[in-house]
């Protein structure tokens, strides 16, 4: 079962929702707010997606603005970074879809339809 995490009241999230629902993919829902990834989790998806670790942060976020992430990020580890992420949800970019092989980061309906 594929997974879907996701802030409910992200518009992005909204409509990557519909977009599976149109397309009758089956997922298991997951609100990142209440059920924040864990580490182990952080670090299986950051692997199994191929992509930099920094594009796993939610840039556009109040909490990664407050705490000045994009300076601070330049001087910590990619440990010290997957750490962090599993300290809030919403640090995390979104929606996360996970399957089996893939981890899939954002809503890019281009990238979503080639997987499926």
């Amino acid at each position: 079962m594929i997974k879907f995490i996701c802030y409910p009241k992200c518009t992005t999230c909204q409509r990557a929702k519909k977009w599976l629902e149109d397309n009758k993919i089956e997922y298991e829902l997951r609100d990142i707010k209440l059920d924040n990834p864990t580490l182990e989790e952080l670090t299986e998806w950051y692997k199994k997606s191929g992509l930099p670790i920094k594009k796993l942060f939610n840039t556009s976020g109040m909490i990664y603005k407050s705490l000045d992430l994009k300076n601070r990020l330049l001087e910590m580890s990619e440990d010290e970074m997957l750490k962090l992420l599993a300290t809030d949800g919403m640090l995390v970019k979104r929606p996360l879809l996970i399957g089996d092989d893939f981890v899939l980061v954002g809503f890019k309906e281009v990238e979503w339809y080639n997987e499926f």
